[in-house]
Parts: structure tokens; sequence; C-alpha cells
């Protein structure tokens, strides 16, 4: 019927809604590079940036 995408995880005759899509939560970071001697900007996940706090890369 409409231009969406195919979503068939709850496919039912009389009430034709399916679930509802989760994004990540993607945010810019700007990180040093000192191999680079640059200032890069990344987009990444949340989940990534905590990650990457996590080891002290940044």
């Amino acid at each position: 019927m409409g231009g969406g995408y195919s979503n068939r995880t709850r496919a039912t005759q009389f009430n034709p809604t399916g679930s509802v899509r989760k994004y990540p939560n993607l945010q810019k970071k700007r990180i040093y590079v000192p191999e680079l001697k640059k200032t890069i900007t990344i987009i990444l996940s949340t989940r990534a940036i905590k990650t990457i706090n996590k080891a002290g890369v940044i």
C-alpha cells in the first residue's frame, strides 16, 4: 500500500502494523590522532564513544 519498508515481523490481517524500528544514537566526535597530527571528525554511536573512552583512546 504505502511506500514504506517491508516488515513481516508482525503481519496480521486486521491490524497491519509492524514493530517500531530502532535507530542507533549517532553523534559527531572530534578525535586527535597523534600519528597524523590532525583532529578528525567521525560519526559514532554513543555506545562506541563509551567503549573508546573506557579504552582510553580519547
